[in-house]
């Protein structure tokens, strides 16, 4: 911390200027809820002066002295808003932004962006307004903050229908996931085909994919930074809509008029009424009973009070459980399994204004994600007399405690530096046990002790404006992991560099390293619940990748559209594998106590290069975008695939999307996209067949002619892994919305249809085997024909939902 001071003292001095400067300071918020607005866009009319509001809405201008300016305050969404004020001494001015909220005002506004993409130092980010994301067909209804992130160019979509993300080559587990502060470790609903984020309680939804500033720490491909709406601190709001799968639920409004303020926001699904009818049933003939069940809810909640005019205190919480078991009975068996998961996080912020220069947010927070699986089956004699008995117990838990102070200094119109420090305790609770046999006979118990382990980050960054047309993000952050028997230490040095070519095009650049200290081990490559959160170890390194990238970015005014184009190039060492063949899991007992996950696993090192081209448009009646990747990943693991070179699973080589939304009135809003994706590279055998058995020969002919048996194991060949590309991926959903403003609330249609010309997307694939007769063979002996089959999920689904707000 010492270091950060010294270094933010020299900075201080350096770039100090004691005469003839006043400062401008204040907040912006949304006027009617008075919540405060991250990233508008605060500037000197007719000078190069200007600075952007914070994560809590707050912004500071140092400029020279005069007797008067207008400052200027724009935000896409909100109508741009002009003051005129003195320039003698220092001054606080707080700003209120209306929302735009009539269509015509949309058509007719130009905006004069000054907050274009080609005047920010940062690159490789992408911002999505919540308004937009709203109005994008989606799967059954359910509007999918990572569903529509997928949709963007460097972010590869996984299988058909999940909503995992895979950022420039990178794995789900490298995608550090934020909300209000908190990290979040799983963000799936229903095995994936959901996030556990509802759009309706979130303020901003931000992606940096490279050019990391250093204040982002912890992950090797990406930071999803997603904020919670504050909640109205005028009058009471509610939103909510009824879909085909889930309804939701959300209210806000004032605690205190004017000073603090509540949300809370609801959704549960109701799967397990629909589908339980249809499912459970009493079996023909049997006595056998079969109830399943399955639900997912999650609770979004947040307060916020005005301490004073410098300080304020914020505490919010997201608490997400999913639910799925199936119970079998019957005279003499009895089956139940289930599987368990859930993510709970909490946050309490408090900001205050040191000064008309400085401002610092503390945060304490605590996150935690627990998955369990339990089976246990048992079979009875005729007397009722126990016959076996089985037993699986799984059990995987992540928690963390951690601290984060973080400063925002403006010491003139040239700098804005930040710099801060956090610390997170991670407790792990990595386990699996399976034990068969009867438990009177074969009685194991096996307790696991925690992992504990502290992760520091200390770092400081500044935005320097050092040429008219040169902006620079340099920054540096120095990492820390410390186990119980080891202690890492790791320096990460940032910088990126937008350097103005002509009017509103710029030349980007950008160098990042990022160390990863949590590991996702999984056999399937999904990101589903069911994989295993484990630490940074004294036998396991941590993950580190090295980013350089450099692209054009161009903003035009009529239309208002925002282009760019960026190539990458990333190199990663110590990625983690799971050994061919091995498995957490400890059969029959065997070894239960000595079992380790560090044994089962193998480090690597990948690659990952390519270029992304994203053409934009946020505002006015016709909005959406277009992106393209071309993208190339590689994977060498010294114990996978022979130490040879192999793409991995989500490698893709093209990747395009195509978003349209119209309001073709005011009641009326058409949208569609469009979607392709080259197929994934997969594993499958080269050649099937029989293997020879003691008693291959069966029989003798009549003729002395030997019979042949086939029915012995089936063996496949395999040749390079991942070797086999699945066919490509192409869909289109379409939406309409239905608008309606009555006298107390509004009211939205939706209508659409979800892979709306029925294209049979792979899911997976299989190798089957029938059993032929061969024309023309004598005698007329079965053989066994091999047939690769694809599988897909989902075909043509209309769905409707009904929303409403008030």
């Amino acid at each position: 911390m010492r270091l950060i001071f010294t270094a933010f003292l020299l900075l201080s001095h350096i770039i100090s200027v004691a005469q003839n400067r006043v400062t401008i300071s204040g907040f912006v918020r949304e006027k009617g809820s008075q919540e405060q607005l991250p990233g508008v866009n605060v500037y000197i009319d007719n000078t190069p002066y200007g600075a952007v509001t914070n994560t809590y809405g707050f912004y500071s201008l140092t400029l020279p002295a005069s007797d008067s300016a207008t400052v200027s305050f724009s935000f896409v969404g909100y109508e741009k808003q002009q003051k005129r004020v003195a320039l003698r001494t220092d001054t606080e001015l707080n700003i209120f932004l209306p929302t735009i909220t009539q269509l015509e005002e949309v058509v007719v506004s130009a905006r004069k962006q000054e907050d274009y993409v080609s005047r920010t130092a940062q690159m490789s980010k992408i911002e999505i307004p919540i308004q937009q994301l709203k109005k994008v067909p989606a799967f059954f209804g359910e509007k999918d903050v990572l569903r529509v992130l997928q949709l963007m160019p460097g972010v590869q979509k996984g299988t058909e229908g999940q909503t995992g993300l895979y950022v420039r080559g990178g794995g789900p587990d490298q995608n550090l996931i934020i909300l209000d502060d908190a990290v979040v470790y799983n963000a799936n609903h229903l095995f994936g085909f959901f996030s556990i984020f509802n759009s309706d309680a979130l303020r901003s939804v931000e992606l940096t994919k490279g050019g990391f500033p250093a204040r982002y720490g912890g992950r090797l491909s990406s930071v999803l930074e997603m904020n919670m709406k504050e909640g109205s601190k005028e009058k009471l709001h509610g939103e909510g809509g009824i879909g085909l799968i889930s309804s939701r639920l959300t209210l806000e409004g004032p605690i205190s008029k004017g000073k603090s303020s509540f949300l809370i926001s609801g959704r549960r699904t109701y799967i397990d009424f629909l589908a339980a009818p249809l499912i459970a049933r009493e079996q023909r003939g049997e006595d056998s009973q079969v109830k399943p069940g399955y639900y997912f809810y999650d609770l979004n909640a947040k307060m916020n009070y005005d301490l004073g005019s410098k300080d304020k205190l914020y505490v919010s919480g997201y608490f997400g459980r999913d639910k799925f078991h199936a119970n079998e009975k019957s005279s003499t068996s009895e089956t139940r399994a289930g599987l368990d998961w859930g993510n709970a996080t909490a946050t309490m912020r408090w900001n205050h204004v040191l000064n008309q220069k400085l401002f610092v947010n503390t945060s304490f927070i605590f996150s935690n994600f627990k998955f369990g699986v339990s089976s246990y089956s048992k079979e009875l004699n005729s007397d009722g007399s126990l016959d076996d008995e089985f037993s699986l117990e799984y059990d995987s838990r992540i928690r963390d405690l951690g601290i984060k102070t973080d400063f925002d200094f403006y010491p003139s119109s040239k700098h804005a530096v930040k710099f801060g420090g956090q610390a997170t305790f991670h407790k792990f609770v990595p386990s699996a046990l399976a034990i068969a046999g009867t438990f009177t006979d074969n009685p194991i118990e096996r307790s696991v002790k925690p992992v504990h382990s502290l992760e520091t980050g200390l770092y400081i960054e500044d935005t320097w404006q050092a040429l008219d047309a040169l902006k620079v993000n340099a920054g540096l952050r120095l990492s820390t992991f410390q186990t119980e028997v080891k202690t890492y230490v790791r320096p990460e040095p940032r910088i990126s560099a937008a350097l103005r070519l002509a009017e509103n095009l710029s030349f980007k650049a950008s160098y990042a390293r990022m160390n990863q200290y949590v590991h996702l081990l999984s056999n399937t490559g999904l990101g589903l619940p069911t994989d295993l959160w484990v630490p940074t170890t004294a036998r396991v390194a941590p993950q580190q990748s090295e980013q350089i990238a450099a692209g054009l970015a161009k903003d035009f005014e009529r239309p208002a559209l925002t282009v760019t184009l960026e190539g990458y190039y990333k190199k990663m060492n110590n990625i983690l594998n799971y050994k061919e063949g091995s498995s957490f899991l400890s059969i029959n007992g065997e070894n239960a106590n000595e079992l380790s996950w560090e044994d089962n696993v193998t480090s690597g090192k990948g690659w990952s290069y390519g270029g992304e081209f994203l053409v934009q448009k946020k505002t006015g009646r016709f909005s959406g975008w277009i992106g393209y990747t071309l993208s190339w990943t590689y994977w060498k693991f010294p114990e996978l695939n022979f130490g040879k070179t192999f793409f991995p699973r989500y490698d893709r080589r093209h990747d395009l999307s195509v978003v349209g939304i119209y309001e073709l009135s005011k009641k009326i809003t058409l949208s569609a996209t469009w979607v392709y994706g080259t197929g994934n590279a997969l594993t499958l055998p080269v050649s099937s067949y029989r293997a020879a058995t003691d008693n291959f020969v069966t029989r003798i002919t009549g003729d002395g002619k030997p019979a042949i048996n086939w029915f012995g194991p089936t063996v496949s060949e395999y040749g390079q892994k991942n070797s086999y590309r699945a066919e490509p991926f192409h869909r289109m959903d379409i939406a309409i919305q239905f608008h309606k403003k009555k006298k107390r609330h509004e009211r939205t249609w939706e209508f659409g249809v979800y892979n709306a010309y029925n294209r049979r997307n792979p899911f997976f694939y299989n190798i089957d085997e029938e059993m032929v007769i061969l024309p023309n063979v004598m005698p007329a002996t079965p053989v066994p024909k091999y047939t690769l089959k694809r599988y897909s999920l989902f075909p043509v689904l209309p769905y409707f939902s009904y929303n409403f707000k008030f």
